[in-house]
């Protein structure tokens, strides 16, 4: 049996599938789901897989993010112990990398207790063996955290989280679903409009014209909630680096990714990484009520310019003069504005007392 047999044998038994309750399968079915199994992260031509993310681009991003980390801890006072978590590590490159830049703030490093959140048997094992010599403690859920301060960091985490998508149809708005297409296959329908659904939709797009689309991330909702009360009421900071617009818009982003190259979203589920545009203003709304403040997003080209990135380009070049245009090259895909560096923002959450952390220049006082 294939996760697609599954899927239309749930169909016929229990009716049609929200997009959410598809997404989350494809990528997280104990068996069959995208990433239980393989190790999906590579460069194109190189390693395979099906993406490449900025930690696997340069060491830098990764550095720079500790050397973020160390600052914010010591804003907060240096907490001693203070939890660091990740959320969704992929290979464990980043925290590797956050972890040996640790080691320039004296104390920081001693403080820390390292937290991963991963439910990808093979991947725990990618990390384990990037992560060997630091003591780490592997988890399935933030649930399982001890109370304290706390320091995540969350890269290109929330784009993978399940998605709900409606239209505006003449009868008000109707989620689309996931049918059987009659020839052993899926597609997607609309389930009957709801005034129910208004609700859900964020204010500002709620009057949108006729076949407007609106994406919804309910459990990316319920986690930035989450963090916001736990934050304020614990101190701390998140720091959430994804991509997608800085304003909630309409529209629809979820797309499948197979060796770099998109793909039907619909066809053979579990091969392929499913993904959609994250809603920055919805992510810090939602944690601002629980008390957080929010700061951001800001592109990341502006953060990561803001840490530093060009001063840490040019010492590894002076260091390793043979690897000067490799190096260029990946400062230039993490910042530039035509690569990664303005598709993708950092937004922070923290606690009201903390004021603006590292790299966000014009964040202001936050949104509290």
């Amino acid at each position: 049996m294939s996760l697609l047999d599954e899927l239309l044998t749930r169909i016929e038994r229990q009716g049609p599938l929200s997009l959410a309750d598809y997404m989350a399968l494809c990528l997280t079915h104990p068996r069959y789901g995208y990433y239980m199994s393989g190790d999906p992260f590579g460069a194109p031509r190189a390693e395979g897989g099906d993406f490449v993310t900025a930690p696997e681009i340069s060491q830098m991003f990764g550095e720079l993010i500790g050397l973020w980390c160390a600052d914010t801890w010591q804003r907060l006072g240096s907490p001693d112990p203070c939890l660091l978590v990740e959320l969704g590590p992929g290979r464990g490159s980043l925290m590797a990398d956050a972890l040996r830049a640790a080691r320039a703030l004296p104390g920081f490093s001693e403080a820390l207790q390292v937290h991963l959140v991963e439910v990808s048997p093979a991947l725990r094992r990618r990390q384990k063996e990037a992560l060997t010599g630091h003591r780490v403690t592997w988890i399935d859920s933030l649930a399982e955290l001890p109370d304290g301060p706390l320091l995540l960091i969350a890269n290109e985490f929330f784009d993978a989280l399940p998605v709900r998508q409606f239209e505006q149809t003449a009868g008000g708005w109707a989620e689309r679903v996931v049918v059987a297409d009659g020839e052993g296959g899926l597609a997607m329908a609309l389930a009957p409009p709801s005034p129910l659904n208004a609700a859900l939709i964020p204010p500002g797009l709620r009057g949108a014209a006729g076949g407007s689309l609106v994406e919804l991330c309910p459990q990316g909702l319920n986690l930035a909630a989450y963090l916001g009360e736990r934050l304020a009421q614990q101190g701390g900071a998140a720091l959430i680096v994804d991509y997608g617009p800085a304003a909630s818009t309409a529209g629809a982003t979820l797309q499948a990714l197979r060796r770099h190259r998109r793909a039907d979203v619909l066809a053979d589920p579990g091969s392929a990484d499913l993904t959609a545009h994250v809603d920055f203003e919805s992510l810090a709304e939602a944690a601002a009520a629980k008390g957080a403040a929010a700061f951001g997003p800001v592109e990341q080209g502006v953060f990561l310019e803001a840490l530093g990135l060009d001063a840490r380009a040019a010492a590894l070049a002076a260091t390793a003069p043979a690897k000067a245009r490799e190096i260029e090259a990946a400062r230039h895909r993490l910042a530039a504005p035509g690569q990664m560096g303005s598709l993708f923002k950092a937004l922070a959450l923290a606690a009201p007392a903390l004021g603006t952390p590292a790299g966000f220049p014009d964040a202001g006082a936050g949104r509290a």
